[in-house]
């Protein structure tokens, strides 16, 4: 068990972060070993995304913890088995659950190809299903764990053309509230982190004009940078956050009111 008496607020713990090889997922990692994380496994999608997964394990270990990037497709059973496995292999134990990984998909419901829909709720609900099914067992037996599943402001508010996102997005709250009525009576805490509109590769798919309208609806002017968002995170991860249950966390810039 770590030592979490005093010091950086994550210090000796180990986090596994599903799609961060790049992003808030990247920056919550390098967060986490700037907070003291021992270990930090860095998941990303495909080969094609190898070397940006790399560099943030590189980045990591600059900061003082150990790193291991791992290729998986968090939608299928058999590869997130093979995510946990290596990261129990290389750290011993999951303290931290990130389900971070996410795609953007932009067309309005009638255009909406349906294996575009599946594919979009398979990586966001059940990927955040899968690796919390397979974390689960181990942070029981330890007695301890931080499951943090990233949701979005739009899963309340909605948005026109991004129907499969915030319906797997509000799945993933429905999710994280069911979940933490079941282990209430345990030393693991179920939460989300709901960010507002963020400078990250997922916008990519957003079309300029959205893009535009979206930052003129925030309050405070701008769009969100990966540093606005990754706090919130580390909060929830830490002992600072251990009365937090079941709850929704938006940095979102008065966007939208939880």
């Amino acid at each position: 068990m770590a030592d979490t008496s005093g010091g950086p607020p994550l210090l000796g713990r180990t986090a596994l972060i599903s799609g961060s090889s790049s992003g808030i997922g990247a920056g919550v990692a390098l967060a986490f070993a700037q907070a003291g994380a021992a270990f930090v496994i860095i998941n990303y999608p495909v080969e094609a995304e190898a070397n940006s997964a790399e560099a943030v394990a590189d980045q990591v270990r600059s900061l003082g913890a150990q790193a291991l990037a791992v290729q998986a497709d968090v939608s299928d059973e058999g590869e997130v088995e093979r995510l946990v496995a290596a990261a129990l292999g290389a750290a011993g134990r999951v303290d931290i659950l990130v389900n971070n990984a996410g795609i953007g998909h932009a067309n309005s419901v009638e255009e909406l190809p349906v294996a575009t829909w599946d594919r979009v709720i398979g990586v966001h609900l059940r990927g955040t299903f899968l690796l919390t099914h397979a974390v689960l067992p181990g942070m029981y037996a330890a007695g301890f764990g931080r499951i943090i599943n990233t949701a979005s402001q739009l899963a309340y508010k909605g948005a026109p053309g991004l129907s499969a996102y915030t319906a797997a997005k509000g799945g993933i709250i429905s999710f994280t509230r069911s979940l933490a009525l079941e282990i209430g009576s345990r030393d693991v805490r179920a939460n989300c982190v709901a960010p507002g509109a963020t400078r990250t590769p997922i916008l990519d798919a957003v079309p300029p004009d959205v893009l535009e309208a979206i930052r003129a609806g925030i309050p405070i002017g701008h769009l969100a940078d990966v540093d606005d968002i990754v706090p919130t995170y580390v909060f929830l991860a830490s002992e600072a956050g251990r009365h937090f249950q079941g709850q929704v966390l938006s940095p979102n810039g008065g966007d939208h009111f939880l």
